[in-house]
């Protein structure tokens, strides 16, 4: 029997190994095109992941905030700004960062709905519709070019208590993961936690992306300290001398049908 032709790549590999994938000065282009030509379809999730929903109700005891404050978070890549505005429901101050100036003004624009008159899906089993809500704020700007900090909070400010990644990373050419390593260790303050759902974990670590498969990229980044370059599905080799060390990892019990079962979340303190 003939061998059948090789399936063609999905619309979002398309549009950057045609015109962006060797090139990561062009990478911030790529996705601010996709977003002009109102094809923000192609990662969209429609709602807040249930994962970090169920995070941030049940696992705060892992923060820690000095009195008198609200929790900061910061979501890099935030999209539309599901989880940005399901954060300040749950009482954060919330910044979400968007390359994007259109897709940064619909984050506001839905944000603002969203806590005016919030959906039921921003809540898990620990609904508390009398909570004061945080603030958001939606920055356009790129995550590695340090402009877009003189918009942050200036005094006493040492960094956010949260920040999370979900399809940030995947996002981005794999000669950035380091660089998305050091950024993440210069933006999360010297008590505060980075929160990682691992996403994709099914896919090979050698496919085009993205989505870029991330199966053990995550450990040989912060906790080796290395380049995220790996070709070992989940192997979690190096010491653990990187800029982070990693306080839990757990396979969320719910999360986006995209992630087929395989998500993770793992959690890091810097070190």
């Amino acid at each position: 029997m003939a061998n059948s032709a090789p399936e063609p790549p999905g619309r979002l590999i398309a549009h950057f190994t045609e015109r962006y994938i060797r090139s990561r000065a062009q990478q911030s282009g790529g996705w601010h095109d996709l977003w002009e030509s109102n094809q923000s379809d192609l990662w969209d999730r429609g709602y807040p992941n249930p994962a970090l929903i169920d995070f941030a109700e049940t696992k705060s005891d892992l923060l820690y905030v000095p009195a008198g404050r609200r929790p900061r978070a910061l979501i890099p890549g935030c999209g539309k700004g599901y989880d940005v505005a399901m954060l300040a429901l749950h009482g954060f101050d919330v910044w979400g960062l968007e390359v994007s100036a259109t897709g940064a003004q619909e984050a506001r624009d839905y944000a603002a709905r969203e806590l005016a008159e919030p959906q039921e899906y921003n809540f898990g089993s620990s609904h508390l519709p009398d909570a004061q809500p945080g603030t958001v704020t939606i920055i356009a700007g790129d995550f590695f070019v340090r402009d877009w900090e003189q918009t942050l909070p200036q005094e006493g400010f040492e960094g956010f208590d949260l920040i999370y990644d979900y399809t940030f990373l995947c996002a981005l050419l794999p000669e950035m993961r380091k660089d998305w390593g050091r950024r993440m260790r210069e933006l999360v303050a010297p008590t505060g936690i980075l929160v990682c759902l691992e996403f994709p974990m099914y896919k090979d670590l050698t496919a085009v992306g993205p989505p870029w498969g991330l199966n053990g990229v995550h450990w040989n980044i912060l906790a080796a300290g290395e380049d995220g370059m790996i070709r070992e599905t989940g192997e979690e080799t190096g010491g653990e001398n990187g800029p982070f060390k990693r306080v839990l990892y757990y396979k969320p019990a719910r999360s986006y049908p995209a992630g087929k079962g395989t998500d993770m979340i793992s959690v890091w303190r810097p070190q």
